[in-house]
Parts: C-alpha cells; structure tokens; sequence
C-alpha cells in the first residue's frame, strides 16, 4: 500500500446529506477556516469531556474565534457512563438554554462517548441540529464519528436508545493522538484493523507487516491508516445508511463485545470498547473456525496479530470475569442486530470474508462459550 497525499479528504456521499472527512495534524488550529462556510449564522456549542477539554478545547475556541464564530462550551464528565439520559439532558437543556437556533451547530470535541452523546443531542434538539464531529480518539477518527449512528446506552444494554443523525463535517486531527494513553490507542487500534477482517485482507497485511507501529508512533502510517478505515465504512454507509443490510458487516466482534460491555456495566477500569471488540472479534474467528467455516490458522493469525499490539483476545483477559455462557446469551439477546428473537452474528470464512449469519441456534453458541470460559 502507498501513503496518501498530505491532508487526504474522504467524502461520505448520501442524497442530500453529504460531507467530507479532513485527516491531517494541525486540523483543530484551522477548525474555524473549515466550519465558517458551512455555518450560514455561525453560532455553537462545542461539548467536550474533563479529559479533553484540558489539552484541545482552547485550540479549538481559539480557531472559532479568529474566523467570527462564537462558541460556548459544555464539559462533562469522561468515561462510558456519560452516554447516559441525566448527561443526554444536560447537553440538550444547554443547547436550548444558549438559545442555538436550527440554523446553528452543536460540535462534539472528544471520543466515541461525546460523539454519540453530542450527536444524539443535536438530533433530538429542535427536532435537528447541525452537527459537528472533531474525533480526538483514535477509534473515533476510525470509526464512531463517520457514518451518523448516534445514541445512549441503556441498562438494558450498549447504544439501544438514538438516532442516525449525519454529521456536517468531520475533523480528524491524527496530532491530537500524540497525547492519548497508549491503552486508548490500542483500544482504537481494534476498530481500525477490523476494515481489514471484514473484506480487506490487504489492509489487514499491510498493518499485520508493521504498518500498526507507524500508526502508533505518530508517522505517515497514521493518516493512511485512518483514510482507509474512513473511506472503508463511507462506502458502506453510502450504500446501507440505515443498516438494514450489510452495514451490518461493520459490527464484527460487536456480538460479542457489547454483551462484555454490559456485564461489566461499562466499567472503563475493566474493560474499554475497543478492548471489548478485539476479544469479540478474535471470538467471532474462533466460532467460525468451530462452525467450519474458517481455518484455524487464520483465527490464531488475528490472536497473534491483537496480542501483540496488547490488546486481549480471551474472556480471562478480563479482570474479575465469572459471567456464565447463560448470562452472555442474555445480554446478547439485546443486541440491535437481534430479528425475531434469533441472534444474528458476524462471522468469517477467512480473514477478509466476514459475512451476516442470522438466525443463529443458541445450542451451538451455548457450547462455544463454555469452551471459551475455560480457555486462559
């Protein structure tokens, strides 16, 4: 694979909703530049978590200020729980409260939590807001922030309560990774080698080759490695905006991973979503290779690719784990993908060949997730 030009532009096209993703460093200091033309009144509320605000938001206030924006900004706490009704409250009230009219924008500053949040928000207020993503995580420069999915999580389970609600423009700003803790990095990292799992081997070996320690430490390999991701899950939003059908695809090792979520109640301390997807993703290739549709030698080759960028592949890798193949299948049981009570998995003939596979009998899963809660 060669790199791409400096600043590559991805578009995600869709009738009468289309934007453009900008990757490149310094994006945040010339924030202001990219928004103006689109923001006819030019007003916003920028909303951001504690971790973020202390390092990008006067960057990013400062660049609205110098072209004429004026801006508010909304902090609120980090972690998973924030994408949650009483914070789903707070940002809207603050929305009607700054008296921000439908002509105006509402920017989420922050990861996959104040993207979803923030974007469900902007959706919901004054029946649809414009709606801003700057990603400053690398999972959500790879994958939250494009596509429109916007939500809370409920008791009941991950991202069960929101709307598909298009942003306006995303910046992904790949220097602002600089500073993100190497956890939150690796964390990200499973949601960008997942474009090559599911049907891009050659952007699986490029990164399995060594590409993932340039993207790591910061060199041109990250801007490729976000471009690709981006415009992998740009041509199936295009295609299947709504997911009811093969965006599907982009929920390899969600199945899985959100019943981890939710049996740990979103405990960050324990498990992070990127952690959560590459043990469900490494899962999902083991059940396959059980299912007979995968060769075990592609299953280890994702272990052994996860592993050594330090991210978990096993249930054990889980601190204080001891849920029961009974309460796993419940908490899948709420999974979106869910269709007349059947499980719908995202499965693999290969590394590259994942594929939807509804209607999966619980019988053969209940043993697999036996076997697994003996594995380690």
């Amino acid at each position: 694979m060669s790199l791409p030009a400096e600043n590559p532009r991805v578009r995600v096209d869709l009738a009468g909703r289309s934007y453009d993703i900008l990757i490149g460093r310094h994006l945040l200091a010339e924030a202001g530049r990219h928004l103006a033309p689109l923001l006819p009144r030019r007003r916003v509320l920028v909303v951001t978590d504690e971790n973020v605000a202390g390092r990008h938001l006067p960057a990013l206030m400062t660049s609205l200020a110098a072209t004429g924006i004026p801006a508010a900004s909304l902090t609120l706490p980090a972690g998973e729980k924030t994408k949650s009704w009483p914070f789903l409250e707070q940002v809207v009230e603050r929305i009607l409260c700054e008296k921000l009219e439908r002509g105006d924008a509402v920017i989420a500053l922050g990861g996959g939590v104040i993207g979803d949040l923030t974007g469900f928000a902007s959706a919901i207020a004054r029946r649809g807001m414009k709606f801003v993503q700057i990603p400053t995580t690398l999972l959500a420069q790879s994958d939250s922030s494009v596509g429109g999915k916007t939500g809370i999580n409920s008791p009941a389970g991950k991202n069960l309560v929101g709307a598909f609600h298009q942003p306006i423009l995303v910046l992904c700003d790949t220097g602002v990774l600089d500073t993100l803790p190497i956890r939150e990095m690796r964390a990200g990292y499973a949601e960008v080698v997942k474009y090559g799992l599911i049907d891009r081997p050659d952007f699986f070996e490029w990164l399995e080759a060594g590409a993932w320690r340039g993207l790591f430490s910061g060199g041109p390999e990250r801007e490729e490695a976000v471009r690709v991701a981006c415009a992998a899950k740009a041509a199936i939003v295009a295609r299947d905006e709504h997911e009811t059908g093969d965006r599907a695809l982009l929920n390899l090792g969600h199945t899985f991973g959100h019943a981890l979520e939710a049996i740990t109640h979103y405990d960050s301390a324990r498990l992070v979503h990127g952690e959560a997807v590459a043990i469900g993703m490494a899962m999902a290739h083991r059940f396959s290779v059980v299912a007979g549709l995968c060769s075990g030698q592609d299953a280890t080759r994702v272990e052994r690719h996860l592993a050594a960028v330090g991210l978990p592949t096993e249930l054990s890798a889980i601190p204080g784990w001891n849920a029961t193949p009974n309460a796993m299948i419940e908490a899948m049981r709420q999974d979106k993908k869910v269709s007349q009570g059947s499980l719908t998995f995202i499965l693999t003939r290969g590394i590259g060949q994942s594929f939807i596979a509804r209607g999966v009998e619980e019988a053969p899963i209940r043993a697999f997730l036996e076997a697994e809660s003996r594995r380690g």
